[in-house]
């Protein structure tokens, strides 16, 4: 019998190779040379080659199919992604918070406050960003984005 052996890490296993070629190719253990085992009897070249074929030619309508059904998956996909969305507008006068992390002051913690507030909103603008003002009527320059604020509840 000729057997390689190769030390591998157990971090990487698969180092060797041994266990991929096994697996692509199906081979034959020793074993199964000496005593023969019901794969190795009942095989058919010529009934596996007709398979082989079979499955071949049913390929490209499996391609065909699947392209076909794309796009209803992928508008189930987007349904069931867009039920957990929860939509963010804020209209004029609405009083809202200001994430904190996303005005990169400084931190205080992680016992610190997350949400700075509450602010107005003053304008809209058409890509979801909003202009605030403090309550006294102090504009802040820069506009939000809808996904750093949250309504402010009285």
């Amino acid at each position: 019998m000729d057997i390689l052996q190769s030390f591998t890490s157990v971090a990487y296993p698969q180092a060797n190779g041994q266990v991929e070629s096994g697996i692509r190719n199906r081979a034959i253990i020793p074993a199964e040379v000496l005593i023969p085992t019901n794969r190795i009897t009942t095989f058919d070249e010529q009934q596996n080659d007709e398979a082989l074929r079979e499955n071949l030619d049913a390929l490209e309508e499996r391609r065909i199919i699947a392209h076909i059904q794309q796009p209803e998956k992928k508008k189930k996909i987007a349904n069931h992604y867009d039920k957990k969305v929860k939509p963010l507008d804020f209209q004029l006068k609405d009083l809202v918070l200001h994430s904190k992390e996303a005005s990169r002051q400084q931190d205080v913690g992680k016992l610190g406050p997350r949400w700075e507030g509450p602010y107005k909103v003053v304008s809209v603008t058409e890509y979801g960003t909003y202009h605030l003002e403090t309550p006294d009527g102090v504009p802040i320059q820069c506009p939000w984005h809808a996904f750093h604020l949250k309504k402010y509840h009285v």
